[in-house]
């Protein structure tokens, strides 16, 4: 029988916190579309892709990623070209959405419904990609 490490029960615990944020994260991206808050679903998208990565590495590579990369989160998952170019839309999105000094203007007046729209597709399709993968 395969020994676990020490501390898998913590790590197991912490991916499936990591997922049930990710599904809150999707849920409130959601909302703020619908609400009209465009900026903070983008950001709420970036958010629930994080974590859903972040599951899946615990789960499949047995550690913690560090950072907000989610190409690089892609990478250790060999995540594939769909998945890799949704976590391109979405990376730049931690800081853009809420840093003035991240982009030109306002991160509340950067976005519309229809690129809140894409991200929230682009969130989506890593999450998807994730469940069918069963990390």
């Amino acid at each position: 029988m395969e020994q676990q490490p020490e501390n898998w029960q913590g790590l197991r615990k912490l991916a499936e916190a990591c997922w049930s944020q990710a599904r809150a994260d999707y849920a409130a991206a959601v909302t703020l579309l619908d609400a009209g808050v465009y900026f903070a679903s983008v950001f709420f998208a970036q958010q629930a892709a994080e974590m859903a990565l972040k599951a899946a590495s615990i789960q499949k590579l047995g550690k913690i990623p560090r950072g907000h990369n989610l190409i690089q989160m892609c990478n250790g998952l060999e995540a594939p070209m769909e998945v890799m170019n949704a976590a391109a839309e979405l990376n730049p999105e931690f800081l853009a959405t809420r840093s003035p000094e991240a982009v030109s203007g306002v991160p509340a007046q950067n976005y519309d419904r229809k690129s809140a729209r894409l991200h929230l597709r682009m969130a989506q399709s890593i999450v998807d990609w994730i469940k069918a993968s069963q990390y």
